[in-house]
């Protein structure tokens, strides 16, 4: 029997869980602590495989200093722009991930040029090749 695939709900909420965590530099072990929860456990919310409760949201947001809302934001209204949801979602993917988190708080440091210059790079090694930008 095939495990059951997490509602998409579940995994925004997951994902805005892990992102809002890493902000604030806290560790999966850190935070679960704090909630009196193993990161296991923080773990499978994070990656949408447990439901999480209304009391444990509110408790995370209390923790990590962030309205309950926030962890919603992005999600997907109805006849909402599916392109531009998706494209939000790989963004806070990568973003929740270390390497976009590094280099999202590195890049910002660099001046334009040399972003543009690393942008150019990246789509190119990713195949996305664009004409180059003036500088």
């Amino acid at each position: 029997m095939a495990k059951p695939t997490p509602h998409p709900v579940d995994l925004h909420v997951g994902a805005r869980i892990r992102l809002r965590r890493k902000m604030v530099g806290a560790s999966q072990s850190q935070l679960g602590q704090a909630l009196g929860l193993s990161f296991q456990q923080l773990q499978k919310y994070e990656r949408g495989t447990n439901r999480i409760s209304a009391s444990r949201l509110h408790d995370l947001a209390t923790y990590l200093d962030t309205p309950v809302a926030w962890f919603f934001e992005g999600l997907a209204e109805p006849g909402a722009d599916q392109e531009g949801v998706e494209r939000l979602a790989r963004v806070e993917a990568f973003l929740s991930s270390p390497d976009g988190a590094d280099l999202a708080t590195a890049l910002p440091k660099l001046p334009a040029r040399q972003r543009r210059q690393i942008l150019a790079l990246v789509r190119s090694l990713a195949g996305e090749e664009r004409p180059a930008l003036s500088a």
